[in-house]
């Protein structure tokens, strides 16, 4: 089975700053920080907007299931639709 990677602009921490978030089929894993200009960028905001908003202990509750599952995919081989979307770190 094919594992799918998605990205989308989300609300962390008490809607404190918007990161970019990896899922992997729907579950979030990691993310990326983004610069404080990115706050600032009207397209950011709105896609933001548009999804769910995460807490610290959600992300840390959801990796590590995808732990236990063998299926983190920054950790373990998994098979992936589009590896490309992985983050590169």
């Amino acid at each position: 089975m094919k594992y799918r990677i998605e990205t989308a602009y989300c609300w962390y921490n008490k809607g404190t700053q918007i990161v970019l978030m990896y899922f992997i089929n729907g579950i979030p894993f990691t993310f990326d920080e983004l610069p404080h200009t990115s706050l600032h960028t009207t397209e950011v905001v709105e896609a933001a907007n548009q999804t769910l908003a995460y807490e610290p202990e959600e992300l840390y509750r959801s990796s590590f299931y995808l732990i236990d599952e063998l299926c983190h995919p920054m950790l373990f081989d998994v098979e992936l639709e589009n590896p490309e979307l992985l983050p590169a770190d």
